[in-house]
């Protein structure tokens, strides 16, 4: 088949079909993933935080598990934005991520022909039968294992009369003798599809089928590395200095380390040449991630250290005040109005997002900056708050007659939850912090993982709350309110936990008991009222009943 017959526009076709595919079922695990276990996965990261070492092997797993290194990256960055993870510590789970991605790969091309009609009939019964939440998206996640499976078998067979393709082999053995422009192409491919397992077992299969020069492949694979590093530093662009430092260190570790391997690519061919293709490149993307993971370790501390001097915290002038988005000029259309509504009331979320992220930290150590910073941002949630009310009030005023009403006052409840929820934070919690520091008090070690766990809980929620006010998303709204039950009784287990430590009579327990307990009601409360801008979007879609959450279809 040579590339300008007229076959070529079904190849591309079905080629084009095949790796969109591979694409959308390495995102369906890891949405699988991420849905079932997300908390899981953030307490496991986080607890791991002890030892450099164990935080790379978690890293790992937990990479393997989402499919993605991208994902952990993001994580331990919001970990580090918070102050509940130090940087070292962050960048060892990232080495140990890119090592579990590369893992994937490995593991992806081992399976044998009954495999994929099994992993459909599980997955498909799960998914449709199963009524409890985690059993329909481990359903998810064994159909996206099984599609990966079927699209690399589209991408063998549409790709088998290209062996006799004259033009193909000509572009090749260009490409072989200019690992360069190979290179830069598997960079640029990880990074327009936002996943280097994709791209590296898009690259593995063109060489399995021998349309590929293993020279080629070696380079576009190391390329996907470059690129694979890339995607999470360009996500974190407007995070926090720490964060970033973070990214940047993973980014010049295992971009530079595939840049180093690059030029030495003519030494590792030979030492490779023992395995088939295929395994040449799987061996050496797990090779050289493995690699770079143990020889970074060592650095971690010192390269973050470094970065400091790179990335500083930005001093930005005090003269630039945000405006506000309540433009009264939009008052006269009143879409625009309710949009310019939702954007203040989603930037209100954020700033009480920020606020019950950094006040846990002030429980162990108090710091009367950060305490001031959230006193502060109470204030301007509360003022956010009234200006809101009143600008609401205005529209539904002056655009008599027009049905805006009950919109305008979604908006409104929305608001006011955000702002119990502040409320919480700041009036509770901050003063509960303090009592800490002026009573010099302690937790014992169960108790303050325990508000460490429910606290980083409630964290995602909030987090995830956003997102739906964002994207209006049924299905992500129904999620959140069926995790308010799971929280509900979360909080009810911790209080019993902690009765059970006043019973054994001991002394942290008994001095921190009614600050333990009011933290775990104010973190419920906080949770609950991030949990409410879910239920206008299930109400409209009729997911909601008059009383609880219809039962999931």
């Amino acid at each position: 088949m040579e590339l300008d017959s007229p076959a070529i526009a079904p190849f591309l076709l079905h080629i084009a079909g095949a790796a969109a595919l591979l694409i959308w079922a390495v995102r369906l695990v890891r949405t699988g993933v991420e849905r079932a276990f997300s908390v899981q996965l953030r307490r496991w990261l986080r607890h791991s935080a002890s030892r450099p070492l164990l935080a790379a092997l978690t890293g790992t797993g937990v990479a393997v598990l989402l499919q993605s290194s991208t994902a952990v990256a993001m994580l331990a960055a919001n970990f580090t934005a918070a102050g509940t993870l130090a940087g070292p510590v962050a960048l060892a789970m990232l080495l140990g991520a890119d090592a579990g991605s590369a893992l994937v790969v490995q593991l992806l091309m081992l399976r044998a022909d009954w495999l994929v009609p099994a992993l459909l009939l599980i997955g498909i019964t799960l998914f449709l039968r199963s009524q409890a939440r985690t059993a329909r998206q481990a359903g998810r996640i064994l159909i996206g294992i099984a599609l990966i499976f079927v699209s690399l078998s589209m991408i063998r067979d549409a790709t088998e009369p290209l062996r006799e393709s004259a033009g193909l082999m000509t572009a090749m053995r260009y490409l072989g003798g200019d690992a360069i422009t190979s290179f830069l192409i598997g960079a640029a491919f990880a990074w327009a599809v936002h996943s280097s397992v994709a791209a590296v077992l898009l690259a593995v299969t063109f060489a399995a089928q021998g349309l590929m020069p293993i020279e080629v492949a070696m380079a576009m694979v190391l390329g996907a590395n470059l690129g694979g590093s890339f995607i999470a530093w360009m996500l974190t662009l407007t995070a926090a200095p720490e964060a970033r430092r973070v990214i940047l260190a993973n980014l010049l570790l295992r971009g530079g380390g595939a840049v180093a391997a690059l030029a030495l690519l003519d030494l590792l061919i030979p030492l490779l040449a023992i395995w088939n293709p295929a395994q040449q490149l799987v061996t050496l993307h797990l090779g050289f991630n493995v690699a770079v993971a143990l020889l970074g370790l060592p650095f971690a501390g010192p390269l973050i250290r470094a970065l400091r001097h790179v990335l500083r915290d930005p001093d930005l002038p005090t003269s630039i005040d945000r405006q506000t988005a309540l433009d009264p000029a939009a008052l006269r259309h009143p879409d625009r109005a309710l949009a310019c509504a939702s954007r203040e009331i989603l930037h209100m979320g954020e700033q009480v997002e920020t606020m019950l992220r950094h006040v846990i930290g002030l429980y162990r150590t108090w710091d009367d900056s950060t305490a001031a910073a959230i006193r502060t941002k109470e204030q301007a949630v509360d003022s956010m708050h009234f200006q809101i009310k009143l600008y609401l009030a205005r529209l539904t005023r002056e655009t008599q007659g027009e049905d805006i009403g009950p919109r305008a006052m979604e908006l409104a409840d929305t608001a006011a939850h955000l702002e119990a929820a502040g409320d919480a934070v700041s009036r509770v919690m901050l003063s509960l912090a303090q009592r800490m520091k002026t009573e010099n008090l302690t937790f014992s070690d169960t108790g303050w993982k325990e508000l460490e766990d429910f606290h980083d809980r409630v964290l995602s929620n909030a987090q995830a709350a956003l997102n739906v006010l964002m994207t209006l998303n049924p299905d992500a709204a129904r999620a959140l309110v069926e995790e308010k039950e799971r929280v509900r009784e979360v909080e009810q287990a911790l209080q019993r936990s902690h009765l059970a430590r006043l019973r054994e009579g001991r002394h942290e327990s008994i001095e921190t008991s009614n600050i333990h307990q009011e933290t775990l009601r104010a973190l419920k409360l906080a949770n609950t009222s991030f949990t409410m801008v879910a239920y206008p979007i299930l109400a409209g879609t009729g997911d909601l009943l008059s009383s609880r959450l219809a039962s999931a279809r």
